[in-house]
């Protein structure tokens, strides 16, 4: 059985905020079966990088980087379009300098 995306998404955020980091939800998705995508942010260096959920050659749900720019505004017009193709779809942000480390899945292309 697999998790709510809104239940799935509060425990991120929990998660992110038990380890003395900032996570919000920046766009709400269907509260069952929306996809997620997660917007990681290090304010210090100023680098943000964008993850969403796939599945690998072999089956196995991992997290990837649907988009190789490291640009904000680059990853803000990809959530846009994203949203405008999918309006299901839930925006989690997290501030961290390694915000990946959150996912509960393999990550592809850290």
């Amino acid at each position: 059985m697999q998790l709510s995306s809104d239940i799935w998404v509060y425990a991120l955020i929990r998660r992110v905020e038990l380890a003395g980091s900032f996570a919000t939800v920046a766009r709400k998705g269907d509260a069952r079966g929306g996809a997620v995508l997660i917007k990681t942010i290090d304010r210090r260096t100023g680098r943000t990088r964008l993850w969403s959920e796939a599945v690998s050659r072999d089956g196995e749900s991992i997290w990837m980087r649907p988009l190789p720019s490291e640009a904000e505004a680059d990853i803000d017009a990809y959530i846009d379009r994203a949203a405008r193709i999918d309006p299901d779809i839930w925006v989690v942000e997290i501030e961290d300098a390694d915000g990946a480390r959150f996912l509960t899945k393999t990550v592809d292309g850290g």
